[in-house]
């Protein structure tokens, strides 16, 4: 393939251990100065196509500055999800005081990771992944970087291959991601690297003192190691009317488009729950131009998890895009002939209604399992730092209780990043490595013009420690117990989100005295 070159910078333009994004002709590039050497890579993230040069050069890694992905600058491998791909990695010379850059003149930025080939005589085992969410995509294209030529069988009950998820929430409700942006990979990529895919199967029980499956259609799988990735299934309301037309969930791609088709010609919509799917739905139905109520019990949306003054600007910035707001109420009935009309709250109101949205968090999927140690409060799978639940079970995502290694604390974390890095871990000690689940919860979150980044997890916290202006939107929120930095919740300060992130990561983080020290210096 044709090469193209330029001069991209002198050898003086970066100190060591800086990075700038150049360009050799039209390819932009990550150029990065390590140890006193020129690395060149693709300048956009892998997952949505970040410009990596506004994110956090730390060694040899670069972390996104939206959603916290991982690459190594010195190869463009890719460390921490999101994303499947790496970056592509370009020829660096150096000539008297000229950088050099040499790219193929088509490139995209992007290439796959190096994956083994299936092949039977050489592995004849079965690995079977329970789900094709994030996780089991993950896990799936792991074990072939990983080296394992072995069978590869993807279960779901769905009728799609896997898709981003996020996307439903975020994008899909709002018209500003279409079906074909949703699927994570295309249906070439499981036939060229031997990923078997079976949709629309229910699995009716995993039998593990027997290593075998069996289906509700009558038929049995076995396998030589599992990965149960089945996520979690929305809540229901158990109240009279809930069965009503136009009362749904939003966890599938089916939910989506049977939303979707619901609100043509529809005015009123209740959501019902403070929730992130909850109110991420609310600003999405708003923008497709329904009335939104959202009804709650909760006093102020994610005060739980976000704390009251961030919770606050949230109803906000809600309020100000016509969201009404029914908080300290619960919904006791639906009432319709056969379609939705209204939703009765506690205290007596009724709320006209064409549709209602259920977003009341999701209870793990794991009631086919036995032989397993589930947790009582949740039915959560208990696992170990490997996140093995047993011998030849590995458990990821939001059915996954595992040990924080930060905290010791017993955990489960439904965020999205959090299943993608455990489908990645579980899968490489399914192929027979030991590596330790360290990785760092984060999400993120989109409503209306509102954007919030989220690191670490604090389940209870002392206090809040705030850095900027809560009401500009432009702040870092850092979460504090026992004088430790558990968690950060941000606005457009992206940059510094990613630098956080690489400090939880490497246990950096300051204590409360050096924040608040610095704090009062910058001020």
């Amino acid at each position: 393939m044709k090469q193209i070159e330029a001069v991209v910078a002198n050898v003086n333009d970066l100190n060591d251990g800086e990075m700038r994004q150049v360009c050799v002709g039209e390819t932009e590039i990550l150029l990065s100065r390590i140890d006193e050497k020129f690395y060149a890579v693709g300048a956009h993230c892998a997952h949505y196509g970040a410009p990596l040069a506004e994110g956090a050069l730390s060694g040899h890694h670069v972390v996104c500055p939206w959603h916290n992905a991982c690459f190594d600058v010195t190869t463009g491998d890719q460390l921490q999800p999101p994303g499947l791909d790496s970056l592509a990695c370009y020829q660096v010379r150096v000539e008297g005081e000229n950088v050099i850059v040499s790219v193929a003149e088509q490139t995209t930025g992007l290439r796959s990771p190096a994956m083994a080939q299936f092949n039977p005589d050489i592995d004849g085992r079965t690995f079977v992944i329970l789900g094709a969410g994030t996780a089991g995509i993950h896990a799936a294209l792991s074990l072939r970087v990983a080296g394992y030529q072995g069978r590869i069988v993807m279960i779901t009950q769905e009728d799609k291959l896997p898709y981003d998820r996020t996307k439903l929430s975020k994008a899909y409700l709002t018209g500003k991601a279409s079906s074909e942006e949703m699927p994570l990979q295309s249906p070439d990529f499981f036939s060229e690297h031997a990923i078997e895919v079976l949709l629309n199967k229910r699995v009716e029980q995993v039998q593990t003192t027997t290593k075998a499956i069996a289906f509700t259609d009558g038929d049995s799988l076995t396998y030589d190691a599992l990965l149960v990735a089945t996520g979690g299934k929305p809540r229901q309301l158990d109240i009279p009317g809930a069965d009503l037309q136009n009362v749904f969930t939003l966890r599938s791609f089916a939910d989506g488009d049977r939303i979707l088709t619901a609100i043509k010609q529809k005015k009123q919509a209740v959501v019902i729950g403070s929730s992130f799917i909850g109110m991420e739905t609310a600003a999405g139905l708003t923008q497709q131009g329904l009335q939104v109520t959202v009804v709650s019990p909760d006093s102020v949306p994610f005060k739980k998890s976000l704390g009251e003054q961030i919770g606050k600007i949230f109803q906000q910035v809600h309020e100000e895009n016509g969201v009404s707001f029914k908080l300290g109420r619960k919904a006791v009935r639906f009432e319709g002939s056969d379609k939705i009309e209204a939703v009765i709250l506690d205290n007596g109101d009724r709320l006209s209604a064409d549709i209602v949205i259920v977003g009341i968090g999701v209870q793990p999927a794991t009631d086919f399992l036995e032989g397993v140690n589930l947790h009582p409060k949740d039915s959560s799978v208990v696992v170990d730092e490997y996140l093995r639940a047993t011998d030849g079970i590995y458990a990821a995502g939001d059915i996954a209780r595992y040990p924080d290694w930060r905290t010791g604390e017993s955990i489960r974390v439904e965020h999205w990043r959090v299943a993608a890095e455990q489908g990645r871990i579980a899968a490489q000690n399914m192929a027979g490595k030991a590596v330790k689940f360290k990785g760092l919860p984060f999400f993120w979150t989109m409503q209306f013009k509102f954007p919030l980044r989220y690191v670490g997890y604090a389940q209870t916290w002392d206090e809040i420690v705030v850095d900027g202006d809560l009401q500009k939107q432009q702040f870092i929120a850092y979460y504090i117990k026992s004088d430790q930095v558990l968690a950060v919740a941000t606005s457009h300060r992206d940059k510094e989100t990613a630098a956080i992130s690489e400090l939880m990561r490497l246990n950096q983080m300051p204590t409360l005295e050096q924040l608040q020290s610095t704090l009062r210096t910058s001020a």
